[in-house]
């Protein structure tokens, strides 16, 4: 995945509809989970064997979903100015610190 393009787009698509005023910290939290919502309501009530059975049409639907949910999500980041990937990292070695591979039994559990 080249970030950089990626961030430059969807950039110059928000910019050029002038939506940076409307897109606030809040309207981005707010959409982010509007958008999420969207994207568990394609697994209320469907059992693992069909998730693993989605037809091509439900996969893309899905798919527009998390590209959704990384658009506002990116937007949010953008405008708090906390860069995302320097986030990832940092977030990833707390949770190797919480969760170590020692403690992980297979289950899906949380370690206590």
């Amino acid at each position: 995945m080249d970030f950089e393009k990626l961030k430059t787009d969807m950039l110059k698509f928000r910019n050029d509809r002038n939506w940076e005023l409307p897109h606030d910290p809040k309207n981005l939290a707010i959409a982010l989970s509007i958008e999420a919502s969207e994207l568990l309501e394609h697994f209320l009530w469907v059992e693992k064997e069909q998730i693993n059975n989605f037809a091509e049409d439900k996969l893309t639907e899905i798919s527009e979903e998390i590209a959704d949910v990384f658009i506002y999500l990116f937007y949010l980041s953008y405008g708090l100015k906390i860069d995302i990937e320097s986030a990832v990292q940092r977030k990833l070695v707390m949770n190797a610190i919480k969760y170590p591979i020692e403690s992980n039994d297979g289950s899906i559990n949380k370690p206590k």
